[in-house]
């Protein structure tokens, strides 16, 4: 083969291997939700076994009874500081609302470029607390379960998937990218356990099947 025609057929080569890239780049997420991490499979298994087992119960629940977002830091709250941990390239205006980044949802693989697309779920709902012993706690206690940036609790994610989560225990409700579930039922048993919450019956026997196979 002619030089001239062996370079350029390196070049169109090169070239097709740099635009794979730029597109790989492009699609790939442009932020991944920064949850602190879960404890092991095998800790949240021994953690679950330690959990006491009842019937939940709903009466006197009112959102309201758990304090948030309050201040974190500055002029920032809750939301918005899991909205700067959880994105990627963040700006926020002099009241700490963001203007710009992305977040990248690891319930369902979604990313999104407006914070007004994502919501801060808690992953253990607050009502699904109230129904497993919070009902009894006082309410600087609730203010700090409803804030807590420490525990794997608070994670930005797709506003209108939080939305169909709702109040939901993993035995009716997981998260649709099964690569997230381990993560999601190791947080979960984790909160529970720190907190001191119970589980009911249904809900035990789906985490104790999803940490199986963790």
């Amino acid at each position: 083969m002619p030089r001239f025609y062996a370079r350029r057929r390196l070049s169109a080569v090169a070239a097709i291997s740099a635009f794979a890239a730029s597109v790989a780049l492009f699609s790939a997420p442009t932020a991944s939700a920064a949850l602190p991490t879960p404890v092991s499979g095998a800790t949240a298994r021994s953690y679950l076994a330690q959990l006491t087992v009842r019937a939940e119960d709903r009466t006197g629940y009112d959102r309201d009874l758990f304090p948030h977002w309050i201040t974190q830091s500055g002029s920032c709250n809750t939301r918005e500081t899991v909205l700067k941990r959880d994105g990627s390239g963040v700006v926020t205006d002099s009241s700490c609302a963001a203007t710009s980044g992305s977040w990248y949802s690891p319930y369902d693989g979604a990313t999104w470029y407006a914070a007004s697309d994502v919501d801060i779920d808690h992953l253990v709902p607050l009502a699904e607390a109230w129904d497993s012993g919070a009902g009894s706690w006082t309410t600087s206690k609730r203010q700090s379960f409803a804030n807590d940036l420490t525990r794997p609790q608070l994670i930005a994610v797709t506003d209108n998937v939080n939305q169909a989560k709702g109040d939901q225990d993993p035995a009716t409700w997981m998260p649709s990218r099964t690569a997230y579930r381990c993560t999601y039922v190791r947080a979960w048993v984790q909160v529970k356990y720190y907190y001191g919450l119970s589980v009911d019956s249904t809900e035990k026997s789906a985490l104790t099947n999803h940490l199986a196979s963790c």
